[in-house]
């Protein structure tokens, strides 16, 4: 399987003045860091925050501040800067810039920037709770998004103000997964995906368990490219340190008997499962109830087979799409291919745990009806992303076939 690069994303970020322009400084490095070609422009109370040359320096592009500003091609920096720019992102998008957006006023550089696009615009409101909560923000809010604007958060907690709720800015890293999110191709555009990630803990005593090295990172880089290409994504994770990506519904669980309880019970609203997570195959049959002492003899430990999550879901009568994992440390191609058949499942990839436990980088090998596919050694999130391009292409294919043969399509059978 090959991918051509695709182009970089040209963004316009918009700042204007409030404390959390100082948040934007780290988006901006995000962003270039990510590959996107950006140009900053600033109102004159974001200056005030945060100066031009910090952004300046990060975005390696003059900032624009001044309607006037006779640097733009034409001299006429309100119509050059937002042409074929892929999008303008604002951030933080203050109460009153939020106000001029909705009226149409123009009386600053970044303003008549928005007025004149022809691109989407994406808004990240910050303000205290107060202006937050006020019936005026919130038709406001309303009415952006009536007229197509996306918007951002906010998030609650502690504000610079000293008070606590909603309205924070949310963090760089959540904004720029929601950027990137928006602009990636809507290949699961209304799908609902469940995901699995992470190792499970089977309790020996209250302190200790079986587990594995998995680190999750590789089921949460799938929730999040599903999520990007447009599905609602469920995520159901074992014991990891990974924050949730921007906009997943994320359940933790401990156990390899709790993930199959949440999984069951998931199952009703998803139309593709991918059983990422690195479950446990046995768990003890009878864990202590108070920790076990240490003793200078040989401890036994009676184990029982845990279930079958993935097995149990593909034999359904009527099951969703699933993909399963083979992490293997030998012959990956023979088990991997063995591994599908028993299962009985449209797709199967496979990756060498050598190669992959706790790594930032993986490399897949895919088994489906067509055969064999590869997806060359990357970091997680673009194989993540490389993976769920052909999973929406064998989903679209076997709901054709379906709707073909039956007139009706999975989700309206489940109802």
């Amino acid at each position: 399987m090959t991918m051509n690069a695709s182009p970089p994303k040209r963004l316009l970020l918009g700042i204007t003045g409030g404390i959390a322009a100082y948040k934007v400084a780290e988006l901006a490095r995000l962003l270039y860091k990510d590959g996107c070609d950006l140009q900053i422009v600033m109102t004159d109370s974001a200056t005030r925050f945060v100066g031009t040359a910090t952004f300046q320096a990060l975005s390696g592009k003059p900032v624009f501040t001044d309607m006037w500003d006779t640097r733009a091609v034409g001299g006429m920096a309100h119509i050059e800067l937002s042409r074929n720019r892929d999008a303008i992102i604002i951030a933080p998008a203050s109460a009153d810039f939020i106000a001029k957006l909705v009226h149409g006023l123009a009386d600053d550089l970044l303003s008549t920037l928005c007025l004149a696009r022809d691109c989407p615009l994406l808004v990240a409101p910050a303000m205290n709770r107060q202006m937050w909560e006020s019936p005026a923000t919130r038709r406001n809010l309303a009415q952006l998004e009536r007229d197509g604007v996306t918007v951002l958060g906010p998030a609650a907690g502690d504000q610079a103000c000293g008070e606590t709720g909603m309205g924070r800015l949310l963090e760089p890293q959540e904004l720029l997964e929601g950027i990137i999110g928006f602009l990636r191709p809507k290949l699961l555009l209304g799908k609902r995906v469940l995901v699995t990630a992470g190792p499970t803990f089977e309790a020996i005593d209250p302190v200790r368990g079986i587990t594995n090295l998995s680190s999750g990172k590789m089921g949460y880089a799938i929730a999040r490219a599903a999520r990007e290409a447009g599905a609602e994504v469920t995520l159901i994770s074992g014991p990891t340190c990974l924050p949730a990506p921007f906009g997943v519904d994320r359940i933790n669980v401990l156990s390899a008997s709790e993930m199959f309880a949440r999984v069951e019970s998931a199952l009703a609203h998803a139309d593709i499962f991918v059983s990422v997570a690195a479950v446990a195959d046995y768990r003890p049959a009878h864990p202590a109830g108070q920790k076990i002492k240490k003793r200078n003899e040989t401890l036994t430990i009676e184990l029982a087979p845990n279930p079958d999550i993935l097995a149990y879901v593909a034999a359904l009568p009527d099951p969703p799409f699933c993909v399963g994992f083979a992490a293997e440390s030998e012959n990956l191609e023979q088990h991997a291919a063995e591994k599908r058949r028993a299962k009985k499942i449209p797709l199967l990839a496979a990756n060498l745990v050598q190669q992959a436990l706790g790594a930032e980088e993986n490399a897949l090998l895919l088994f489906d009806d067509a055969g064999r596919h590869e997806i060359a050694r990357a970091p997680k999130l673009d194989v993540a992303r490389r993976l769920v391009a052909h999973i929406a292409q064998l989903y679209e294919k076997c709901e054709g076939k379906s709707s073909a043969g039956t007139g009706r399509n999975r989700r309206e059978r489940v109802g």
